[in-house]
């Protein structure tokens, strides 16, 4: 007769739960959040559910986490690449020195998932340690890394997984060995409050036996409490990293842990009260990999000075990275820093040897820093070039030719047009036409961009460039008519949005054209800055944009006026 009260309990606090979801209308839209904040709403009510059961054994334990384990791998369709293999290594490598610090003897699996909107770390019975791209791209030591790890270690270590389970078997009402069944998700959400500070405890407290600062804790709760921050603001300002997929992944979380300021106190009293010695944190040996990622972004975000920082910092740690110096290189470009632009476009030439692209960016760098040192530059670093350099010809024609000797060019473009069946013969033509436009002849600029066109129809670099110089020699109804050849994209090209910008403000359409470089600029601000424009276009495109901002301002100030 004792389980019915049991029972009855059970389906009590169900029906409870139900009325309490409904009255709650929580703010959660379709999406990971939901599930997470019914896991964690359900969780809180299983931890005062008066279910009675005999712990399970470890050998059963670790049969369940492993089936767990398995299941959740099998539904992923991840493939691990060259920094997934070395991020995992290193997850491992940390793990396995904090788990041999554990009160319980398990065969620890410390888990890499390669998901940045993954901002969370969990753990399986038996020893199976998870940590997302997400929440690793948040640190920048390896103390906090250690202390996320050690406080999933103490979840098993002190049986709070086994008990979730073990909860769930009563719940659902299915044999051990069944449990492989349940759902990740319940151990992702999260532990009533209680268990989580004694994992912090603990898990602190390992850290710091494995040689590892509680400082390293104490950061990254400081990071949540940021998080926390940015939860409930919703990343409403632009300068928010916390993306609204975040938010969403983060709801369940902060839903289920305690406040940030409360787990901070509670490792700064175990500080005081333990009399630990301060310690130097250790960098995070693969943050190179995470600064890189998110100054990529910034650069596509167009925030050119943070991807600047960024690519900065990935570089000290691994100073090799091809991708990571073009980001630094473009970022530098953008807000018209062409010395150190050039700077690393050679460097990214010395890393790997040089391929056209990288030699042109090279050549503009040189060019929009200075012109009449450019092709000298660009000449010391030739002689040094592996290879057949026959391509570099081009620009370095076209830097010869910003310092007034021509006669290279000249050459050059006879060469080509004896072999225009070659396949290099068009795009050849347009490069120079380029290199002519910036040298301001722009007729025989125009003449080489219709033979690259007529050889290579469609071309929308090719098309662009002729509309520039159409621009320059005044013939707006031929620009209108260039751009209509080409190809038509989902978006229109913040550079094509900008001719239109420039030949609507040449032909007096200047409502068009106000509201065609506030569509070009938001996309690519770097047409606001008149140095890099200047540096780029001919001086009837620079003048027009400076009128344009002018214009602009003053229509700003007048409506601001207006106001009552």
């Amino acid at each position: 007769m004792k389980r019915w009260p049991i029972l009855a309990g059970i389906v009590v606090m169900g029906v409870a739960a139900v009325v309490v979801s409904e009255r709650r209308k929580v703010d959660a839209p379709a999406s990971p959040a939901a599930l997470l904040h019914l896991i964690a709403d359900t969780e809180q009510e299983l931890t005062r559910m008066p279910v009675n059961f005999k712990r399970m054994s470890d050998q059963d334990e670790v049969r369940v986490g492993n089936e767990l384990a398995r299941n959740y791998f099998a539904a992923r369709t991840d493939k691990p690449d060259q920094e997934v293999t070395e991020i995992q290594a290193y997850v491992t490598q940390v793990g396995l020195h904090l788990a041999a610090h554990a009160h319980r003897r398990l065969p620890y699996a410390f888990h890499y998932i390669p998901e940045k909107h993954f901002i969370n770390a969990f753990a399986l019975p038996g020893g199976h340690v998870y940590i997302g791209r997400g929440l690793m791209a948040l640190m920048d030591s390896e103390d906090e890394l250690a202390a996320v790890l050690g406080h999933e270690i103490e979840h098993i270590d002190h049986y709070h997984c086994a008990e979730r389970a073990q909860e769930e078997q009563a719940l659902r009402k299915i044999p051990l060995a069944e449990l492989f069944v349940l759902p990740i998700e319940i151990f992702q959400a999260g532990y009533g409050k209680n268990q989580e500070l004694e994992a912090d405890r603990e898990g602190t407290r390992l850290a710091v036996e494995a040689g590892y600062s509680p400082n390293g804790a104490i950061r990254m709760f400081e990071t949540f409490q940021r998080l926390y921050e940015e939860y409930h603001t919703r990343a409403k300002t632009p300068a928010d990293e916390l993306s609204q997929v975040a938010i969403d992944a983060l709801q369940g979380y902060f839903r289920s842990h305690p406040l940030p300021a409360e787990r901070i106190a509670q490792v700064n009293n175990m500080i005081a009260s333990n009399g630990w010695a301060p310690r130097s944190e250790r960098d995070l040996a693969v943050a190179y990999i995470f600064w890189a990622a998110r100054a990529q972004d910034a650069l596509g975000a167009g925030r050119y000075s943070q991807a600047q920082q960024l690519a900065t910092r990935s570089l000290q740690l691994r100073s090799d990275l091809e991708t990571v110096l073009a980001v630094l290189a473009q970022a530098q470009f953008a807000q018209a820093d062409f010395a150190h632009a050039a700077a690393s476009y050679h460097e990214i030439l010395e890393v790997r040897g040089w391929t056209i692209d990288v030699a042109d960016s090279y050549a503009l760098s040189l060019a929009a820093a200075n012109r009449q040192t450019a092709a000298k530059e660009f000449r010391r670093w030739m002689v040094s070039a592996k290879g057949d350099t026959r391509e570099l010809q081009v620009p370095l024609a076209g830097l010869l030719l910003l310092a007034s000797d021509v006669a290279p060019a000249r050459k050059l473009q006879a060469e080509i047009r004896a072999k225009l069946g070659e396949p290099s013969a068009p795009g050849k033509l347009s490069d120079l036409g380029r290199w002519q436009y910036m040298a301001g002849e722009y007729a025989t600029a125009a003449d080489l961009l219709h033979d690259a066109i007529e050889r290579r129809p469609g071309s929308l670099q090719m098309l662009l460039r002729l509309a520039w110089t159409q621009i320059e020699l005044r013939r707006f109804a031929d620009v209108f008519q260039t751009l209509s050849t080409a190809p038509q994209e989902a978006a229109l090209r913040p550079e094509q949005v900008m001719v239109q910008a420039v030949a609507r403000w040449q032909a007096q359409q200047r409502e068009l054209s106000l509201g065609d470089f506030e569509a070009a600029a938001s996309r690519q601000p770097e047409w606001e800055n008149l140095r890099w424009v200047k540096a780029l276009y001919s001086p009837l495109v620079a003048d027009s944009i400076q009128e344009i901002q002018v214009e602009r301002e003053r229509r700003r100030k007048a409506t601001v006026h207006k106001r009552p």
